[in-house]
């Protein structure tokens, strides 16, 4: 477009980077990088805690797990395979939990899954545990992020 005008376009300056490198300064004019999910606290040390409630009785509890834990409370099996939060640098800023829910219904010798999926604190009815009887949903993901 400067062409135009009578004068000359510049390139702008491109820096040669191998893969798998970054840069070591910053470019001018562009944002500075976010820190990077290296440090966060691993899958296995994370705690989440998830809420179930029995709708025939109207009692609810917390369930306090580590990813790879399965707990039975009373007919229900709940299974927690990951928990995770956004960074403080992210938005929106979300909690979720993979979460698979089996249950045991009433003349039935085997537990059922009802549910397999991620569940999310900030949108409940994104994914549902779909049973008359029994809500299972994310309350917390205990977890930390580098600069937190």
């Amino acid at each position: 477009m400067l062409t135009a005008c009578g004068g000359e376009a510049e390139e702008p300056e491109t820096v040669a980077v191998p893969l798998g490198e970054a840069a070591d300064a910053p470019v001018e004019g562009e944002p500075a990088a976010l820190p990077s999910a290296d440090g966060a606290t691993p899958n296995e040390d994370r705690v989440a805690t998830l809420g179930l409630l029995n709708k025939r009785n109207n009692i609810s509890e917390d369930i306090e797990m580590k990813p790879g834990e399965t707990r039975e409370i009373g007919p229900v099996i709940v299974t927690l395979a990951s928990c995770e939060r956004s960074a403080a640098w992210e938005m929106p800023q979300e909690t979720g939990a993979f979460v698979q829910v089996d249950i045991l219904d009433r003349g039935q010798s085997e537990h059922a899954r009802v549910f397999s999926g991620w569940l999310f604190k900030e949108s409940p009815s994104l994914n549902v545990v779909e049973h008359p009887i029994y809500d299972v949903w994310v309350k917390d993901c205990a977890m930390s992020w580098p600069g937190e």
